[in-house]
């Protein structure tokens, strides 16, 4: 995962985890990059200064997290949860079952699953509605 420093039309900053870059460009285009302070769709990449880590502050950046952040990863991981609750898992066959329902040949329900980038990009020029749930390291055991 990347972290990728955002910034909106209306010049609010704010920070926001992506597979990768082109992940980023994909939600994006489909409008699923919101700003949390306004809610403009009009976001772009902000400069960056690079992480460099050391084996020294490798701990220290890893704690580095206010109450309102905690707070915010909490409420992410509550949601995640929820879907996962609320959905069938359909494993690695998720652009295949997702087509599927989307074209009929499969009876509506919400379904989870991996999907590659390709998949991903193939599943959106079809015009199938998806967004990704975030993973978070306790997720996998």
């Amino acid at each position: 995962m990347i972290r990728f420093s955002l910034v909106c039309e209306y010049d609010h900053e704010f920070e926001a985890w992506f597979r990768s870059s082109d992940d980023f460009e994909v939600q994006k285009k489909r409008g699923f990059v919101d700003c949390p302070t306004c809610g403009s769709s009009r976001v772009d990449k902000a400069l960056m200064a690079p992480a460099v880590s050391t084996s020294e502050k490798k701990e220290k950046m890893a704690l580095a997290m206010g109450d309102a952040q905690r707070r915010a990863l909490e409420e992410m991981k509550a949601l995640a949860a929820k879907v996962r609750e609320n959905t069938d898992y359909v494993g690695d066959k998720f652009a295949e079952e997702a087509r599927k329902i989307h074209f009929g040949e499969a009876d509506a329900r919400g379904i989870y699953g991996e999907a590659t980038l390709e998949e991903a990009k193939d599943l959106a020029e079809d015009g199938v509605e998806f967004m990704p749930i975030p993973v978070f390291p306790d997720d996998r055991n």
